[in-house]
Formats: C-alpha cells, sequence, structure tokens
C-alpha cells in the first residue's frame, strides 16, 4: 500500500497540442516566449500577421491586447530584435570592460 503524498502532481498548466497545424498549436505558440514567429512559419506556413488575425479572433479582446503588448514589449518573438538587443548588450558590456 503507498503512501499518498501532500504534494501536489506537476502538471503543466498548458501543454502542447499535438496536432502542429491546428488553430490550439499556433495559439499556444504564440504565447510561448522561446517560439519565434519565423519558428511559427515554418512549421505551420502562417505568416506573423496571419498568427495576429488568429489571435485576435480567438482571444477575448483584453487578452488580445495583453498579448500583443507581450510581443511588442518583452517578448523574443522577433529573432531579429532579439539578436539586435543582444549585440547592443555586448557591445555596451564590451565598452565597459576597457573602461575599467
Amino acid at each position: 500500500m503507498s503512501k499518498k503524498s501532500n504534494r501536489p502532481i506537476a502538471k503543466s498548466t498548458n501543454p502542447e497540442p499535438q496536432n502542429k497545424l491546428s488553430k490550439d498549436w499556433i495559439i499556444w505558440a504564440a504565447w510561448a516566449d522561446r517560439i519565434t514567429f519565423d519558428d511559427i512559419k515554418r512549421t505551420t506556413a502562417k505568416s506573423e500577421g496571419e498568427v495576429i488575425k488568429i489571435m485576435r479572433s480567438s482571444l477575448k479582446p483584453s487578452s488580445f491586447r495583453l498579448w500583443r503588448k507581450r510581443v511588442n514589449e518583452k517578448s523574443i518573438k522577433h529573432l531579429k530584435k532579439f539578436e539586435n538587443s543582444r549585440k547592443i548588450l555586448k557591445d555596451k558590456s564590451y565598452k565597459k570592460s576597457l573602461d575599467s
């Protein structure tokens, strides 16, 4: 007889949908920070604009606004923007080390 644990069973709150061509997978991937729009396009052939249209039609208006704010400000959804920001950070840290 096994002893029951008081600890909750860890489950993913939002597991990845199995069908990568489904609308559910596109929405899941759009919310995931580590999946860029380029990755979504390679997997589903949907452009960034098409993903935005899907998100707009599928989410409540407040959730859509929250997602757009997150994508534009904090996320690494745009790979080129992310790489440029990393380059700027590296350049700044390199200049600081030279000044010291």
